[in-house]
This record gives C-alpha cells, sequence and structure tokens, in this order.
C-alpha cells in the first residue's frame, strides 16, 4: 500500500513538472509576439519597416533554435535519459531568457549590434524550448500505464495550454525587460522542483540492455 502511495506520488510530480514546462514553453512562443515590437521599439528602433523585418528575422531564428533543439535534446534523451533532458534544457532557455531583458547591455558589453545579439538570444531559448514538450510527454507515457497515459497526456497538454493566458495577461502589465525575466525564473523555479524526478523504468531498461541509443 505505501509502495503504491509513493509510486503514485512520484507519477503525479512527472505529469506535474512535464505541465509546468509545457506552459513555460507555450508562454514564451506567445510572449513573443506581445513583446516583439516594444522590446524592438525599446532598443531604439522605431521604423514600422525595420520592426517588421528584424520581427521576422528574429521569431525565424527562435523557430531555427527549435529545430536544432529537437534534434538535439531527441538525440540526447536516447542517449542520457529523458531527466537529463528536462534539466539541461529549462535550463538553457532560462538563462537565455533572462539574458534577453539585458540584451542591450550584453550586445555593448560585446561589441556586438543589438539585432546580432537579440538573435542569438532567441536561438539558445529556442533551442532550450525545444526539450520541453518532448522530455515531458516521452517521460509521462514511459512511465504511467497505458490506461493512464492518456490522462497524463491531456493534463500536461491542457495545463500547457493557459501558458498563452499568462503571456497575454502579463504582456499588458508589465514591460517587455520584465516579461523575459520572470520566463527565466520561472524555469529555474521549475528546475528545482524537477529533482527528485525519476527516469522512466523503460528507458533503464533499454540501457541495461545496451541498445543502440540516440541513432540519428
Amino acid at each position: 500500500m505505501t509502495k503504491h502511495i509513493a509510486n503514485t506520488k512520484a507519477l503525479n510530480i512527472i505529469v506535474i513538472v512535464a505541465a509546468l514546462g509545457y506552459f513555460v514553453d507555450i508562454y514564451d512562443l506567445i510572449l513573443f509576439g506581445i513583446v516583439r515590437i516594444p522590446s524592438l521599439n525599446g532598443l531604439g528602433i522605431t521604423d514600422p519597416n525595420l520592426v517588421t523585418e528584424y520581427g521576422h528575422h528574429l521569431i525565424s531564428i527562435q523557430m531555427i533554435g527549435m529545430l536544432v533543439g529537437g534534434i538535439l535534446w531527441g538525440v540526447m534523451g536516447d542517449k542520457k535519459g529523458r531527466v537529463s533532458v528536462l534539466f539541461g534544457s529549462i535550463l538553457l532557455y532560462s538563462l537565455a531568457n533572462i539574458a534577453n531583458a539585458y540584451v542591450l547591455e550584453i550586445a555593448n558589453f560585446f561589441g556586438t549590434s543589438i539585432i546580432d545579439t537579440y538573435s542569438w538570444l532567441r536561438f539558445i531559448a529556442g533551442v532550450g524550448l525545444a526539450g520541453e514538450l518532448g522530455a515531458g510527454i516521452t517521460l509521462v507515457n514511459e512511465t504511467m500505464t497505458k490506461e493512464h497515459r492518456g490522462y497524463g497526456t491531456m493534463v500536461v497538454v491542457s495545463f500547457g495550454v493557459l501558458g498563452a493566458v499568462f503571456a497575454n495577461i502579463l504582456g499588458k502589465y508589465v514591460t517587455w525587460q520584465h516579461s523575459y525575466i520572470i520566463g527565466g525564473v520561472m524555469g529555474l523555479v521549475l528546475l528545482f522542483l524537477r529533482i527528485g524526478v525519476y527516469e522512466s523504468g523503460m528507458y533503464a531498461q533499454v540501457k541495461e540492455e545496451k541498445k543502440t541509443r540516440g541513432n540519428f
């Protein structure tokens, strides 16, 4: 009985951290659409044509980062485990987002252009974001029974969509810098919540059998 309760608690934690990870994922994707113009204006870019051009460029760079991250974290998840991806991806995303709030200072420090610095930070954030949903859903599916994994996935996706609502509300009341910082801090808090999350039994079994993992 005690073992069952412990297992149930551990499964609940996995579902919760996966759901929170997807929440942060959606939050950031929606957030950029909200802060794109204010952030570029705040960085001194006010020409409407340049704002449109740079805005499209930045979102494209972030999408490329997510594409690269999807491949990178997919291979790493097979080689090092799903939990390692959950830690690595959220840490990378969080640091990039917090740095994004200080893009002007970072650009001045390194002597680079603002847009180049902004682009690199969105690329890094995109790489980090790509690992969240894939690793989270995989871990949920591999740790829950076939009768319950559908419910676990539903909770993850349903709660994750609320990230879009939060981003829209937050975007109206705080500055673009604070919006990025809040996203980064949420990621770091989530990082600590993931301490104690265990690897899926399915992955552990494959690892013990010495099967090929992470084949591109």
